[in-house]
């Protein structure tokens, strides 16, 4: 009986597994085909992924996408890390009955949706476009400031200072550190599991990001890889196979930051401090 209910899990976790991964599988496998193929479900590899993919180079332009995510992902990522932490590690260090009050706003700031602040948010940059043109509406920074930061993850780094030994800070206050040291060269690189877990989600969140971009950036040359990707989706007669290989395309890096620091996501999600 034991040996029954293991091979029920097996079959299930493995059709489960082959559920999840199938979208991805079918996805590399278009990329190698023409569009005719897609369109009838062909699910063996092609042999025209690089007339694909110099199709997508030579009709769009990926590579300034490419760029113009990078650029985006990679600022909001280290800018938000930065202002969370400091964020999250003052409202846990520091307790007083006003920081909990202003943190329990910030947490009810998480029911307003996205699609409610995006016209405030539009009239605001449209306004600062008069004054600082680098700031307003069509540039990368009026992408990055609204996105820099979340209660979530501000949420997120309170939660995990919790778990950071505070005896720690007491020895670097007795070494002459002041709190911006202590921060820096004391809680910063134990809580380097929690860093990673964070920079995975900012970093997936902010390459994938969608709707607030397609609101500001206007320029072809700002335009961002899910942009572009939806810009060929909506075409009049839409190349699926070229379609699929931007997919791919867009997918490497997000999968890339992921696997590198898989370890360091899972150890930071449940809490995990390094010393």
């Amino acid at each position: 009986m034991p040996k029954l209910k293991r091979a029920f899990t097996y079959l299930f976790l493995s059709v489960a597994a082959f559920v999840s991964i199938f979208p991805f599988l079918w996805m590399i496998v278009s990329s190698t085909n023409p569009s005719v193929d897609v369109t009838k479900g062909k699910l063996l590899p092609g042999s025209h992924l690089m007339d694909n993919l110099k199709k997508l180079w030579d009709t769009t332009d990926m590579g300034s996408a490419l760029i113009s995510s990078a650029k985006i992902a990679i600022i909001t990522t280290v800018l938000a890390l930065l202002i969370a932490s400091l964020a999250g590690y003052g409202f846990e260090i520091f307790r007083s009955r006003a920081k909990d009050f202003v943190f329990t706003i910030l947490l009810l700031s998480m029911m307003i949706p996205f699609a409610a602040l995006m016209v405030p948010l539009y009239k605001m940059f449209s306004g600062i476009s008069q004054s600082a043109p680098g700031i307003g509406i069509d540039t990368v920074t009026s992408v990055i400031l609204p996105t820099v930061t979340t209660a979530f993850l501000i949420f997120f780094f309170r939660q995990s200072t919790k778990m950071f030994p505070h005896d720690m800070l007491e020895a670097g206050r007795i070494d002459g550190l002041n709190e911006l040291g202590i921060f820096f060269r004391i809680y910063m690189p134990t809580m380097r599991t929690t860093y990673s877990a964070a920079a995975i989600i900012t970093f997936m969140s902010s390459w994938n990001s969608y709707m607030w971009p397609l609101i500001v950036l206007q320029s072809p040359k700002n335009k961002t890889v899910p942009l572009l990707i939806s810009t060929l989706g909506s075409s009049y007669a839409p190349d699926y196979g070229v379609i699929m290989t931007a997919i791919v395309i867009a997918t490497i890096p997000t999968a890339l930051v992921f696997f590198l620091m898989q370890k360091h996501f899972v150890a930071g999600m449940v809490g995990s401090v390094k010393g």
